[in-house]
């Protein structure tokens, strides 16, 4: 066991999609077994979309390039480049980029995310 005081991300876990969406996790269950915190990268195709979720962890998104549209408990919220929004949990949440560019961010979620507290909804 390494008596190291940090751990240098130099290999993120990707996770595998199917919709064309770019995720790798630099901590968290996947890549770190980190589960306080997870954060990631991802970059969302044009015109991508995903389920609602009301999730049982807090959830920041940094948005680097383009913009996304999120759906917080029924009110719509674009979040573009060099903004930040924080979602609290238990909030009905539904992530997507209707634009014809891509959008890249990261994504920090306390505790960290984890697919059987994301709940996410049959479409």
């Amino acid at each position: 066991m390494s008596n190291k005081k940090y751990i240098k991300q130099t290999n993120p876990f990707k996770v595998p999609t199917t919709d064309g969406k770019l995720i790798e996790e630099h901590f968290g269950h996947a890549s770190t077994r980190t589960g306080g915190f997870s954060v990631a990268h991802m970059v969302a195709p044009p015109h991508w979309g995903e389920p609602h979720q009301s999730p049982e962890f807090d959830e920041v998104t940094i948005v680097i390039k383009g913009r996304k549209l999120i759906e917080i408990d029924g009110e719509e919220v674009e979040v573009k480049a060099g903004e930040t929004i924080l979602i609290k949990a238990g909030s009905r949440v539904r992530y997507s980029n209707p634009y014809d560019e891509e959008t890249e961010y990261w994504s920090v979620c306390v505790p960290a995310f984890d697919i059987n507290t994301v709940h996410r909804e049959e479409e």
